[in-house]
C-alpha cells in the first residue's frame, strides 16, 4: 500500500489499557500498520510506580506512544493517599492477626474474638476499596483515552480487548460516526482468568462486548477457537480475522545465542526444560516442577521471564515442596525481541496452560511460536489450538493427561530423541513470521477504509 492511493495518510489510534512497554502484540501490530503507510498513535496509560509517566514519545517515524494519566488518589487527596494505599495493598496484615494461636489461649484472651472481627472488617474494607479503585482507574482511562483519541482525529480506532471498547465507541459517537472501529480480542474476554466473586463486572463486560463487537467494522483475534466462539456467540457475518502472536522475521537463532545455561550455572551435560514468558499461576510451571522428580536428575527446569514477587516466591516454594530446589532456576527476563535467541540452548520447551477458564483452553500463546523459532522441541498441553499447531507441524509431543507422570513421560520422550523435533522446528520457523501473519490484518484495514470512504461519497 502506498500513501499515493489516498489524499492523506490515514491515522490510526491504538487503544490499550496498559503502559504498552511490554505488550509485544500491540507494539508489533502498531509497527506493521506504520510500515504499511499509516500514521499510528498508541494511546496507553501511565504506570508511575514503574517509572512510566504520562507523556508522548516518538517510537519512530509515524509511530507515537501517548500514555494518558492514570487515576492517582495523590492528585486528589494527598493526605489520604498513604492510608488508602495501605488499605488496598494489605500492608496492615500484621495488625489483623489475633494475639492467640489456639482455642485454649483464646479463652484466656477475651480480646481474640474482637481481633477476629476487626480482621474480617479490614478484609471487607480492603476488598471494597480494591474494587472501587479498579473501577475508578478504568473509568479514568476511558475519560482520558477518549479525549486523547478525539485530539488524534483518527480514521480508525484499534481497540485492544474489551476494556477499550467504551472509549472506542465514545470517540466514534463524538466524531459523528466518521471513525471506524477494529476490535482486537487478545483473549476470550468474557471467560478470562479473573476473580470468581465479581457480580456486576461480568454483566457490564457482556453488554459492552456484545454492543461493541457488533458495531465494529472489523474483528481480529489470536486463535481459531476464539474466532469461532466470537462468530457463533455474536452471530457475526464473517469469521474474525486470525492474527496469531508469532515472532517477527529474523535470522534463526543458534544454540550459541542461548543464555539459559550460563544464567543457571549449568553445563552441556545437563538437560534443560525451558520456559519463556510471564511467571504466574496456571501456566504449567507448577506441573513442570511436579514432573521433575519423575525425570533423571540431570534434567533441570529454567524459567526465563518476569513475574511479581509473590509469583516468584510461589515457584521457590513449589520447588522446595517437591525437593527439587537445586533443579529449578529463575534466571530473569530479557527484552521481548530476544526471547527466541535466549531460549535456544534449551533441550525442550514446555508449553502448558491449565484450562481453568475457557480463554485458557483456547489459548495459543506466543511462547509456543517463540520456542519453535528457538529450534526447541515442544511438550504441549492437550488443548485444541496448541495441539493442532504441534501435531500439524510435527514439532513435539502432546501430553494427554493431568498427572505429573503424564507430563514427565512426554518430556522424557522428547529428551530421548530430540533431534527430529528440533530439525522440524527449524524447518517450519521461517514460515511462522509476523510479517506473513499480519497480511490478513492489513487486508482488513484496506477493506475497512475503503468501505468508510465509499460511505462518505
Amino acid at each position: 500500500m502506498t500513501s499515493g492511493r489516498r489524499a492523506a495518510t490515514p491515522r490510526i489510534a491504538v487503544l490499550v489499557y496498559n503502559d504498552a512497554a511490554n505488550d509485544s502484540r500491540v507494539l508489533k501490530e502498531s509497527a506493521s500498520l506504520r510500515d504499511a503507510g499509516y500514521e499510528v498513535r498508541i494511546i496507553a496509560v501511565e504506570r508511575r510506580e514503574l517509572g512510566r509517566d504520562a507523556d508522548v514519545t516518538a517510537l519512530g517515524p509515524r509511530l507515537i506512544l501517548e500514555r494518558v494519566p492514570e487515576f492517582a488518589i495523590e492528585r486528589i487527596l494527598p493526605a489520604l493517599a498513604p492510608h488508602w494505599r495501605r488499605l488496598i495493598s494489605g500492608a496492615d496484615t500484621a495488625t489483623e492477626r489475633a494475639p492467640t494461636s489456639s482455642p485454649v489461649q483464646a479463652l484466656r484472651h477475651p480480646s481474640a474474638p474482637l481481633a477476629g472481627v476487626r480482621a474480617g472488617l479490614l478484609r471487607g474494607l480492603r476488598s471494597v476499596g480494591e474494587r472501587a479503585y479498579r473501577t475508578v482507574a478504568l473509568g479514568t482511562y476511558w475519560k482520558n483515552a477518549t479525549a486523547a483519541g478525539l485530539r488524534a482525529a483518527p480514521e480508525v480506532i484499534h481497540a485492544n480487548d474489551g476494556n477499550t471498547l467504551v472509549p472506542a465507541l465514545l470517540i466514534r459517537a463524538l466524531s459523528r460516526g466518521e471513525v471506524a472501529v477494529v476490535y482486537d480480542s487478545h483473549e476470550l474476554w468474557r471467560h478470562r482468568n479473573v476473580r470468581s466473586d465479581r457480580w456486576l463486572a461480568p454483566l457490564l463486560e457482556t453488554v459492552t462486548e456484545a454492543i461493541g463487537i457488533r458495531r465494529a467494522d472489523g474483528v481480529i483475534t489470536v486463535s481459531p477457537s476464539i474466532a469461532t466462539w466470537l462468530r457463533d456467540t455474536y452471530r457475526l457475518a464473517e469469521e474474525p480475522t486470525l492474527v496469531r502472536n508469532v515472532p517477527v522475521a529474523d535470522a534463526l537463532p543458534s544454540r550459541s545465542t542461548g543464555v539459559l545455561r550460563e544464567r543457571a550455572g549449568l553445563t552441556e551435560q545437563h538437560r534443560v526444560i525451558a520456559y519463556g514468558g510471564r511467571i504466574t499461576s496456571a501456566r504449567g510451571i507448577e506441573e513442570t516442577i511436579a514432573a521433575l522428580p519423575h525425570l533423571d536428575e540431570d534434567v533441570h527446569f529454567v524459567l526465563l521471564g518476569y513475574g511479581e514477587r509473590a509469583a516468584l516466591d510461589q515457584v521457590r516454594a513449589e520447588a522446595a515442596r517437591h525437593d527439587v530446589t537445586d533443579r529449578v532456576h529463575l534466571v530473569g527476563a530479557v527484552a521481548p525481541d530476544d526471547v527466541s535467541r535466549s531460549l535456544a540452548d534449551g533441550d525442550v520447551a514446555v508449553v502448558h496452560v491449565r484450562p481453568i477458564c475457557l480463554s485458557y483452553r483456547y489459548a495459543l500463546p506466543n511462547k509456543l511460536f517463540e520456542s519453535i523459532r528457538a529450534g526447541l522441541p515442544i511438550a504441549a498441553a492437550d488443548l485444541p489450538d496448541m495441539r493442532q499447531v504441534v501435531e500439524e507441524l510435527g514439532v513435539g509431543e502432546v501430553f494427554r493427561g493431568s498427572s505429573p507422570q503424564d507430563l514427565a513421560e512426554a518430556l522424557a520422550a522428547v529428551l530421548e530423541a530430540p533431534e527430529t523435533y528440533r530439525e522440524r522446528a527449524r524447518a517450519v520457523a521461517p514460515q511462522l513470521t509476523w510479517e506473513h501473519e499480519t497480511e490478513p490484518m492489513l487486508a482488513l484495514y484496506e477493506r475497512v477504509l475503503a468501505a468508510r470512504q465509499g460511505a462518505r461519497r
